[in-house]
């Protein structure tokens, strides 16, 4: 019984999983609770229910109506939905898109309970801490609210209060949601594709993150210490002496969306240079830190009245290793050079194609896919092309021939294409690959400098060295052990226990259609030989057999369809 398999032995638990499952229901995914045999939780009264109510969302596309079930499931699915609109390669573009339409907006807690909560956790009375504390928030999402204060010293600061309650109903779903991955791979193959244990993982690991304000007031100090030589960038200060897990006191920064394109032209202000810096600070976080803000909508950036470019919400972050910023030079290098089989050679070292795949088919499709996308490019000026169109592309043609993309690639992905359509609306002439291209060309001359070449001459002198002082050791293991008949070589089974349960439930379905059927023939010859007890000309003994052969064929119809193996 998948109650087991759950984990689901508190009260909370059995009535969220019953509520997710109601919702899924409503939106018409009936089948697929079915197949991963949650459907006994919910009685049959209310799976007719949500069966009269398909006709209200038949007419909508299935992503349709899987954001709407996400919207309806609260805070949870919504980040969910948010973490996976950015990750086409695993749930398809259609699904992606749709989950872009959500929005992380809840309604407000009571300022009460917000002040309770400021005072529990600093155990200070909020009067110690604030001298004013704006009651009305600026902002609520899922997993805060955001109110405007000023502390005792004078100083204007934001105080980002965790939701009440959330990090347990978060811990909850989670829990559901890992159950429902482990179901889904084990009764739905087809779902293996999208891994849907690894995205419940990465999925807990990210707001479980977002979670942790100290984190966050870590990040935000990071990124102060990568900026403090630029006057062009603005991060605020934080006051870690106010800050808790569950609060975070940081300064308030005086400005305007970098949207609000009206209020910036009413501060006469360049645009064209704000574009400028929003983009040139965001190539320093990729290309020369190795550490950038991975939610840059255009609520987390502001413009201030001095021209400076200011950056709030630091929970979601992304890091660049020294190992992707040099395939990222590499690529550069490639695709400067029309160099197509270099790049397939770095997709393939870096373990983005899959392993089961045909390496000398893949090179060949993958390679005549580059050259029509690319070929057209090179006869355009840098102004022509269209950045976001260019990435959108890159990432279809990944998907396409099914490579594994980083998720640190894909959050770079979505930062450039957020940012490129902020720089074209401030800036409709702006250029955002000449904004890129002085770090890249940096990058690429770093890679081919002599002291890198050197470093890395080094380390691969190094690795030989280790490998010639260790291999004739292991060489004396392994003869050793083969002289001594101690030899032993594992083999794994791939989905055998799957495949013998499959087997056992076809043969015990065999066997028991066979019974039927054998209770009908026989049935029917107590019949024609008029077995006693006659009862209106009919033998009640075969008139029993037929009943019962009957009813246990409709069973076994039953058992087929709900199977999902008709």
């Amino acid at each position: 019984m998948p109650i087991s398999l759950l984990k689901l032995r508190t009260y909370r638990n059995i009535n969220r999983i019953r509520q997710i499952i109601n919702v899924f229901l409503k939106y018409g995914f009936g089948h697929v609770i079915d197949q991963i045999r949650l459907h006994r939780l919910v009685p049959l009264r209310k799976r007719l229910k949500a069966f009269g109510r398909w006709p209200e969302v038949k007419e909508i596309t299935v992503p349709g109506r899987l954001r709407m079930a996400f919207a309806e499931l609260g805070p949870s699915f919504i980040k969910l939905a948010q973490l996976l609109s950015s990750r086409p390669d695993l749930i398809t573009t259609p699904y992606a898109d749709e989950f872009k339409k959500l929005q992380d907006e809840v309604p407000q807690f009571p300022a009460e309970e917000a002040k309770r909560i400021i005072e529990e956790e600093l155990r200070l009375p909020i009067n110690r801490v604030f001298s004013y504390f704006r009651e009305a928030p600026i902002a609520a999402a899922s997993i805060a609210q955001v109110h405007h204060a000023t502390l005792i010293d004078g100083s204007d600061v934001i105080v980002k209060i965790q939701r009440p309650g959330i990090g347990e109903q978060l811990e909850t779903d989670i829990n559901i949601l890992s159950t429902i991955g482990n179901l889904l791979v084990k009764h739905v193959p087809e779902s293996r594709f999208f891994n849907p244990t690894g995205i419940v993982e990465e999925f807990s690991k990210t707001v479980r993150k977002e979670l942790d304000f100290v984190e966050e007031m870590n990040n935000c100090n990071r990124f102060k210490r990568n900026f403090e030589d630029n006057p062009n960038v603005h991060i605020p200060r934080t006051y870690k002496e106010y800050t808790t897990g569950k609060v975070f006191v940081m300064e308030r920064i005086d400005g305007v969306r970098i949207d609000n394109i009206a209020a910036i032209d009413k501060m006469t202000l360049d645009r064209k240079e704000i574009a400028r810096i929003g983009i040139d600070a965001y190539f320093k976080m990729i290309l020369k830190d190795g550490f950038f803000h991975a939610d840059p909508h255009p609520g987390n950036i502001f413009v201030m009245p001095t021209g400076q470019i200011g950056f709030m919400d630091f929970g979601i972050v992304g890091r660049v290793t020294d190992e992707l910023k040099e395939t990222m030079a590499n690529t550069f290098l490639a695709l400067i050079n029309k160099d197509f089989d270099r790049l397939i050679d770095q997709y393939i070292e870096l373990g983005l194609v899959p392993e089961e795949v045909d390496v000398a088919a893949f090179r060949r499709d993958f390679k005549r896919d580059l050259t029509e996308f690319f070929e057209p490019l090179y006869g355009m000026t840098l102004k022509e092309i269209n950045f976001s169109a260019y990435l959108d592309t890159i990432t279809h043609l990944a998907m396409k021939h099914k490579m594994r993309i980083p998720s640190e690639l894909l959050l770079i992905n979505k930062a450039m294409l957020i940012l490129e359509n902020v720089g074209r609306e401030l800036d409709p002439d702006f250029d955002f690959i000449a904004a890129a291209e002085p770090y890249a060309s940096k990058l690429v001359r770093e890679k081919l400098s002599p002291s890198k070449i050197y470093e890395k001459t080094k380390k691969n002198i190094e690795e030989v060295g280790d490998f010639v002082v260790l291999f004739p050791r292991q060489m004396k293991q392994i003869i050793r052990k083969v002289l001594k008949d101690d030899i032993h070589v594992k083999m794994s089974h791939v989905n055998l226990p799957e495949f013998i349960k499959d087997m056992d439930k076809s043969s015990n379905r065999i066997a028991f259609a066979m019974i039927v059927s054998a209770m009908l023939i026989s049935s029917a010859i107590m019949h024609a030989t008029s077995v006693p007890p006659i009862v209106f000309g009919f033998s009640l003994l075969g008139l029993s057999a037929f009943g019962l052969a009957t009813l246990l064929g409709i069973w076994l119809i039953i058992s087929i369809i709900r199977s999902g193996r008709l």
